[in-house]
C-alpha cells in the first residue's frame, strides 16, 4: 500500500488511476445491477418482498415459465420482425446516403451533418414527433401515400394490430438512418481512391466496382455497424412507450417492453427481470461479435 502511495506521488502511478476510477465507477452503476438482475430471476419477487432480502429461492422457475406463458413467443416474433427490419432499412439506406455523399458537390458536408438531427434527438421526442406522423386521421405518412397514390385510405398506424407494430419500424428506421450513414461514411473514406481509378481504367463497371472494391474493403466496417445496430435495437424502448405502448393487442409489443411491463405495470419484478436476463444475454454476444469485429479491423 505504502509503495502504491508513493508512486501515486512520484506520478508513476497515475495511470493506475486512470483506469480504477472508470472501473468502479461501471462496476457500481453497471456491474451490481445486472448481478442484482440475474440474482433476483432465480427469486420469487413482489412489490411486497422486492425491499427485503426474504425471498425463496425458486430456480428455473421464471424461466420456465417466461418460455411457457402463451404470449412469449408472438412478442418474440414481434422482437426479431423489429429487430432485423429496423437493421435492414438503417443500413440499406444509411449505405446508399454514405455513397451518395461520397460524392463531391457543394454543401455536402453541411447536409450529411443535418441527418444527425434524428440521432442526437431524445427518443421520447423522436416517438412524439412519429405520433404526429402516424396518426391515422391527420398524419403526414397517410397523406403523404395518398398523394402518391400507393393507399386509397388511411392506415391507423398505431391502432391497427395489422399495422402498429410497423408504424414503429418505420419510425426506428429514422432514427437510426444517420448513424449508419455516418459509420458506413467513416469506412468508405478510409478506401483508397487509387483502386477505383485503376478499376475503371481496367472498364470495371459501377456495380463490378462496388462488388469487388467496396463491400471486401468494407467487410469489418459492416459487421461493426450491424452489430451495434443489433444492440441499439435491442435497447429500444423509447418509441414503444411515445407511439403504441405495446398495444393493440400485444401486437407491437417486444422483449424489452414487456420486460418493463410485468416489472411496473404486473409488479413481478422476477419476471421481468428474467426476460431482461435473455435479453442482455443476446446483447453481450452481439456485443462480443462487435469487439471481435474492431478488433479484426484495426489489425487489417
Amino acid at each position: 500500500m505504502s509503495r502504491l502511495l508513493s508512486s501515486l506521488r512520484d506520478g508513476k502511478g497515475f495511470d493506475i488511476v486512470l483506469v480504477a476510477v472508470p472501473l468502479l465507477f461501471l462496476i457500481a452503476l453497471s456491474g451490481l445491477p445486472l448481478i442484482y438482475n440475474v440474482v433476483m430471476s432465480f427469486q420469487e419477487v413482489d412489490m411486497f418482498s422486492l425491499g427485503t432480502f426474504a425471498r425463496p429461492w425458486v430456480g428455473f422457475k421464471n424461466y420456465i415459465a417466461v418460455f411457457s406463458a402463451p404470449e412469449t413467443w408472438p412478442i418474440m416474433r414481434n422482437t426479431a420482425v423489429f429487430v432485423v427490419c429496423s437493421i435492414a432499412g438503417q443500413f440499406a439506406i444509411g449505405f446508399g446516403l454514405a455513397l451518395f455523399f461520397t460524392q463531391n458537390f457543394p454543401g455536402a458536408s453541411y447536409i450529411r451533418g443535418l441527418f444527425l438531427a434524428s440521432w442526437v434527438m431524445p427518443g421520447l421526442v423522436v416517438g412524439a414527433i412519429w405520433n404526429w406522423i402516424l396518426a391515422g386521421d391527420f398524419g403526414v405518412l397517410n397523406y403523404a401515400l395518398k398523394s402518391l397514390g400507393i393507399i386509397s385510405e388511411n392506415i391507423f398506424w398505431r391502432s391497427d394490430t395489422a399495422w402498429s407494430l410497423w408504424g414503429v419500424v418505420i419510425a426506428n428506421i429514422w432514427n437510426g438512418i444517420s448513424f449508419n450513414m455516418i459509420l458506413l461514411a467513416v469506412g468508405l473514406a478510409g478506401i483508397p481512391r487509387d483502386l477505383y481509378e485503376a478499376a475503371a481504367l481496367d472498364g470495371a463497371t459501377a456495380w463490378q466496382r462496388f462488388w469487388t472494391i467496396t463491400l471486401p474493403m468494407m467487410r469489418s466496417t459492416i459487421g461493426a455497424v450491424i452489430s451495434l445496430g443489433l444492440i441499439f435495437t435491442l435497447q429500444q424502448f423509447d418509441l414503444f412507450a411515445a407511439i403504441t405502448s405495446g398495444g393493440p393487442a400485444n401486437s407491437s409489443n417486444v422483449a424489452q417492453y414487456w420486460a418493463w411491463e410485468q416489472s411496473f405495470r404486473q409488479y413481478d419484478f422476477a419476471k421481468g427481470s428474467t426476460i431482461s436476463v435473455v435479453m442482455i444475454a443476446v446483447v453481450m454476444i452481439a456485443s462480443i461479435i462487435y469487439v471481435r469485429s474492431t478488433r479484426h479491423e484495426v489489425r487489417g
